[in-house]
C-alpha cells in the first residue's frame, strides 16, 4: 500500500495523487464522504485531529425521555443555522464535476452540501438534517418549519453563533429546564431530526441501494471518515473482499487503513482537486 502523510499537497503528496488517479483511470466509482469533507465549509467533524471526541446522542436516549427530546432541541435550534448557513468547499465541487465517472455518492453527513454543490447521484445514508419526521405518522416537515415552532414556543430563547457546534447542529449549550417542544402538527406524534442517530439502523431500502451500486463500481473512493461508524466500514470490507482498488483520503488513521491500496494522509479539498479534475 502506498502511503503519504501531509496536509498540504507537497511533491509526496502529489506524487500519491497521481498514482491514485492511475490506479482510478477508466474506472467507475462508488464514493464515501464524511465529515471530514464539510471541514472546509466551517462545519467541524467529531474526531479530527486537535478534536475531543464527542459521542452525540442516542437514538434509544432520545425516543426514551421527553427530557432528552428537550436537551436535542434546545441545542440542535442553536446550532442548526451554522449548518444552514454553511456552502460546498472545493472537495463538494470537484465530486459534482466528476459525477459523470461516478457511479454513486454516498455521503454519511447530513448537511446537504454534496447537493448544494450540484451532485444529483447522492444517497444521504444517515438522512437529512433540513428535514424532521413524525415517528407516528411518518410525515415530513422542514427542518425551518420546526424552527418556527421552537421559536414561538421559546420565544426568550437566543441563538449564539460563537457557541462551539458539531457536524449533527448540536450546539455546546445547555438546555433551559423549561424548553419546550412541538409535536407534530398532523397527528401530535414525536418530531424527530430526518438522521440516522447512533444506535439506530439505517433504512434498509437506502443501504441496499448504496450496496447495489458499489457492485456496480470499479473501485471505492472515501474521502473525510475514519470510518468508525460500521455503516460506512462496511463499504470498504465488500470493496477488499471484492478485490476493487480502494483510495482512501483522510487527515489521521481510518479502521480500513490496511485494505486500503493507496492512503493519503491529508485533507480532502486540495487531494480531490488533483485526484478527479482533468
Amino acid at each position: 500500500m502506498l502511503t503519504t502523510n501531509v496536509s498540504e499537497l507537497t511533491a509526496a503528496a502529489a506524487y500519491a495523487v497521481d498514482f491514485a488517479r492511475q490506479q482510478l483511470a477508466g474506472k467507475k466509482l462508488l464514493v464515501l464522504t464524511g465529515a471530514g469533507i464539510s471541514t472546509d465549509s466551517g462545519i467541524p467533524d467529531y474526531r479530527g485531529q486537535g478534536r475531543v471526541a464527542r459521542h452525540p446522542m442516542t437514538y434509544d436516549v432520545f425516543m426514551g425521555s421527553l427530557e432528552a427530546r428537550s436537551r436535542y432541541w434546545a441545542r440542535s435550534y442553536v446550532g442548526f443555522s451554522r449548518i444552514e448557513q454553511a456552502k460546498p468547499n472545493g472537495a463538494h465541487f470537484s465530486l459534482a464535476r466528476a459525477e459523470g465517472r461516478i457511479e454513486q455518492l454516498v455521503t454519511q453527513n447530513v448537511d446537504g452540501l454534496h447537493e448544494a454543490a450540484g451532485s444529483k447521484r447522492v444517497i444521504d445514508l444517515h438522512g437529512r438534517l433540513d428535514r424532521v419526521i413524525c415517528m407516528g405518522c411518518a410525515g415530513l416537515l422542514a427542518r425551518r418549519e420546526m424552527d418556527e415552532l421552537l421559536r414561538e414556543l421559546n420565544p426568550t430563547v437566543r441563538k449564539d453563533e460563537s457557541i462551539e457546534f458539531s457536524p449533527d447542529g448540536d450546539a455546546e449549550v445547555e438546555a433551559t429546564a423549561d424548553f419546550k417542544v412541538p409535536n407534530c402538527p398532523n397527528c401530535g406524534g414525536l418530531l424527530k431530526p430526518d438522521v440516522v442517530f447512533f444506535g439506530e439502523s439505517v433504512p434498509a431500502q437506502r443501504a441496499l441501494a448504496a450496496t447495489e451500486a458499489l457492485e456496480r463500481a470499479d473501485a471505492l473512493l472515501v474521502a473525510g471518515t475514519s470510518l468508525t461508524v460500521n455503516s460506512g466500514l462496511r463499504f470498504a470490507k465488500a470493496a477488499h473482499k471484492a478485490g476493487k482498488p480502494i483510495v482512501i483520503v483522510n487527515l489521521g488513521a481510518t479502521r480500513a487503513d490496511e485494505l486500503a491500496s493507496i492512503k493519503i494522509d491529508a485533507g480532502t479539498t486540495p487531494v480531490l482537486e488533483r485526484l478527479l479534475i482533468d
